[in-house]
């Protein structure tokens, strides 16, 4: 046996001994004698290894080089660019690959995207090797060399149309369809470049789960088309991650219609009586009791609004505080409700509460259908601090990008409560510094300190007692630079 052939038989990659060989070889020759046959096979043996990896899930972008198989799930058009100093123009191709730990787009490029076009079929697959790159959509790899496999097994379902539980960070080329559980507004910011852009947000939910739909640019305004209730469409989309939370984001290639389907949506909901402090979770239950809107100033100096229900399960019930636009949702006494990514925390009297503020979802739930709240998960009550943070525009191919950088943002505050001004005191004409008074009033923000809004009013109140929101209550002590130092909360 000679020393390639020992080395060979100790590599555990599926490579030919012919190629090895080549391999070798051409480094003995590279290295110009410097190197004999046996180290130059260690030295193609341990490039080799570095190379592979043991799925989709491991290639990073940092890798020289990464070597993997996949099954074909989609297979783009020929797209055509410039090269700069030369006259025959460039060509590539967005084929979408698969295994069972995720997903990834691979670019063809020139005479591979051709025969990619021409060859490849959906199902398929391949073993490839190519340099991975962070991508408009997620890690990428530009295909070096590529072979069909039709040896191995993949376990990868192709399909035409996704469910929100199949959905994976990077996958692009998404249809899916599902019921409009939330709309929201459209929204400007500026790029980097100078240009505006545009972005609005739905919620589409399907019997796996819901999603949150970003859509960008020319697409928009397509948020304002649709009704809670009916059944649209997503197409080709791509997932993003945002918050640790997949999200479908839909650029000038795609598009949302609302299609005649029935979709079922069943929410999943934790029972109340099992809910933690500092839990985001998911509730449902009937309406108790509904008490009326509340207004408060912020620091900027605009108004916030919110509005207190108590919920009720088969379990137990909670008070829960819809913020901003969500308090002007029309619910009541005896509705059926889903809250979706509710934040739980401390209330009145170590009671626990539920805040529903931008990132929150409002379904109504009737019958034998679920429609949603009207309410965007990125309300206009959570734009004070706005910018936004993604890639707005075409999400095109791998090298190029027709988008550009939006403006940073999350939502502002994860509820409207924090957003309350918290140097709200008396206005002009209210007590004097040093007047001893008594105030009367909701709590709208339960931190340090507690702010109490009457309806006309707010004001900032000093105090250890411990306080939940939405419970009304009196303070009394003496106003102190704006602020009430409290001898007494009852």
């Amino acid at each position: 046996m000679s020393d390639i052939e020992g080395v060979y038989e100790d590599l555990e990659a599926d490579v030919s001994l012919e190629e090895f060989r080549e391999a070798v070889e051409e480094k003995v020759e590279q290295m110009g004698g410097l190197a004999d046959e046996e180290t130059a096979a260690m030295l193609i043996a341990h490039e080799i290894g570095e190379s592979e990896v043991g799925g989709i899930a491991d290639i990073e972008p940092g890798m020289e080089d990464a070597k993997f198989v996949a099954k074909v799930t989609s297979i783009g058009e020929v797209r055509t660019f410039e090269r700069d100093g030369e006259d025959e123009d460039g060509r590539v191709v967005n084929v979408e690959v698969a295994d069972e730990t995720g997903s990834v787009r691979a670019a063809f490029w020139d005479e591979h995207a051709e025969a990619a076009i021409e060859e490849l079929e959906e199902g398929q697959v391949l073993r490839i090797k190519g340099r991975p790159k962070e991508g408009f959509s997620g890690v990428e790899i530009s295909v070096d060399h590529v072979e069909p496999d039709p040896d191995t097994e993949v376990d990868v379902q192709v399909s035409d149309t996704h469910t929100v539980e199949a959905l994976s960070l990077g996958l692009s080329n998404v249809n899916l369809v599902g019921l409009v559980l939330d709309t929201g507004s459209v929204r400007t910011f500026d790029r980097d470049d100078g240009s505006e852009g545009k972005v609005s947000n739905l919620v589409l939910g399907d019997s796996t789960g819901r999603i949150r739909v970003t859509l960008w640019d020319e697409q928009a305004d397509l948020a304002t088309e649709f009704e809670p209730g009916t059944t649209a469409e997503v197409i080709d989309g791509y997932v993003k991650e945002r918050d640790g939370n997949l999200e479908l984001h839909v650029g000038n290639r795609g598009a949302v219609e609302e299609v005649d389907e029935e979709v079922e949506y069943v929410p999943e909901s934790t029972p109340i009586e099992d809910v933690e402090i500092d839990q985001t979770v998911d509730i449902a239950g009937v309406v108790r009791s509904a008490d009326p809107k509340r207004t408060f100033d912020r620091d900027d100096g605009s108004e916030g609004q919110v509005r207190n229900i108590r919920v009720q399960d088969a379990t137990d019930d909670i008070r829960v505080a819809l913020w901003g636009e969500k308090a002007d949702l029309d619910i009541g006494p005896g509705d059926e409700v889903a809250l979706g990514d509710v934040e739980i925390q401390d209330g009145w009297q170590d009671d626990l509460e539920a805040s529903g503020g931008w990132q929150s979802t409002v379904t109504v739930l009737e019958s034998d259908s679920v429609g949603g709240s009207g309410e965007s998960q990125t309300d206009d009550s959570s734009d004070e601090n706005a910018g936004l943070s993604a890639f707005a525009g075409d999400d095109g191919g791998t090298d190029e990008s027709d988008g550009a950088d939006a403006a940073t943002t999350d939502s502002d505050t994860d509820s409207d409560e924090s957003a309350a001004s918290s140097d709200a005191g008396a206005e002009a004409d209210g007590p004097a510094d040093g007047e001893e008074i008594e105030f009367t009033g909701v709590v709208v923000q339960a931190g340090d300190p507690v702010v109490l809004d009457d309806g006309e009013t707010t004001m900032s109140v000093e105090t250890d007692a411990d306080v939940g929101l939405g419970e009304e209550l009196t303070a009394r002590g003496v106003v102190r630079n704006g602020r009430l130092e409290a001898n007494d909360v009852f």
